[in-house]
């Protein structure tokens, strides 16, 4: 498909000159190197890391594309788990968790069973969970362990599955380009927490949370959010939108991604943690990098099934 070549020669021209901009800042910088250069350095490495990774995934499509999510998934539940409260009673429903619901429901994703991946963790797993738990006896921390680890599904598993479901919509006009719904949610959402970074740098003064996220600025969410719900009405052609269509589905996106990496940075702050692990270098763990896409991705998903198709 031309629209993915052009997608990824783009990325790959972006990410050119950050890594050339970067090379520079840091020759001309001296030593010994500042520790912004060497973060941006390591950010920008794990970012052509991230891309090529992607990139292979959609060379296999629709599989690879659910394989990798699947993955993440398992990474960012392995992340969540090492920060909640477990004990040895746990131990069969956590062995479930990883190696029954996540290839499960990404089963059914590939599958296409609509009418029992929506339903299958928050109805089926989060009734069984429980009972699994109660039958062991231990009622110690009963409701705060079951919680977690229902909670954890739901972040880790439940709404990251959301983004390779997009491939099997069936969009009048638009067969064979589910990988760019894919590639639009994330280009704006990842687009929108770069921006309103720039932004919250640049013009940031009264804060949002400064208890849960003290560098989020309402300078930074206005800025970044408008100019990414911009970038999503450029990138109307790699979807079935039309440019309006296009910029308001990335602003309620963007919007969602917000408030999913408020809610990650509150569960980090109530854990004493900076990040969720150091699986990505310059990015924290796994779900440092998915935090806002667990928001915006089931939200995404079903305004375009219930409208598009």
């Amino acid at each position: 498909m031309t629209d993915i070549y052009w997608l990824f020669f783009g990325l790959i021209a972006v990410l050119a000159t950050a890594s050339v901009v970067a090379w520079i800042l840091t020759w001309r910088g001296g030593r010994p190197i500042s520790s912004s250069l060497v973060n941006l350095n390591a950010r920008i490495r794990a970012w052509w890391i991230m891309v090529a990774v992607i990139t292979l995934a959609f060379v296999f499509g629709k599989s690879g594309v659910i394989i990798l999510f699947a993955l993440i998934s398992f990474a960012a539940l392995r992340e969540y788990v090492t920060l909640t409260h477990t004990r040895r009673s746990d131990h069969w429903v956590l062995i479930g968790m990883f190696l029954v619901v996540i290839p499960l429901q990404y089963y059914l994703v590939w599958t296409d069973w609509y009418g029992l991946y929506a339903i299958f963790i928050p109805v089926y797993c989060f009734l069984a969970m429980p009972a699994l738990a109660a039958l062991s006896g231990d009622t110690s921390r009963f409701l705060e362990r079951i919680s977690e680890q229902q909670w954890g599904l739901m972040l880790s598993v439940y709404c990251v599955s959301h983004v390779p479901a997009l491939v099997t919509l069936e969009i009048p006009g638009n067969d064979g380009r589910g990988l760019l719904l894919i590639a639009f949610l994330i280009a704006t959402v990842q687009g929108s927490d770069v921006l309103q970074y720039i932004f919250g740098k640049l013009f940031g003064k009264h804060r949002i949370s400064p208890n849960v996220s003290p560098s989020k600025t309402w300078e930074g969410l206005v800025g970044g959010i408008g100019s990414a719900s911009l970038l999503g009405a450029s990138l109307f052609w790699l979807t079935p939108f039309s440019p309006i269509e296009a910029g308001v589905l990335a602003c309620i996106a963007c919007i969602m991604g917000f408030l999913g990496g408020l809610v990650a940075s509150a569960i980090k702050r109530d854990r004493g943690v900076k990040d969720w692990g150091h699986m990505i270098e310059g990015h924290g763990g796994m779900l440092d990098r998915t935090d806002s896409i667990v928001f915006a991705a089931p939200i995404f998903f079903h305004i375009v099934r219930y409208a598009w198709t």
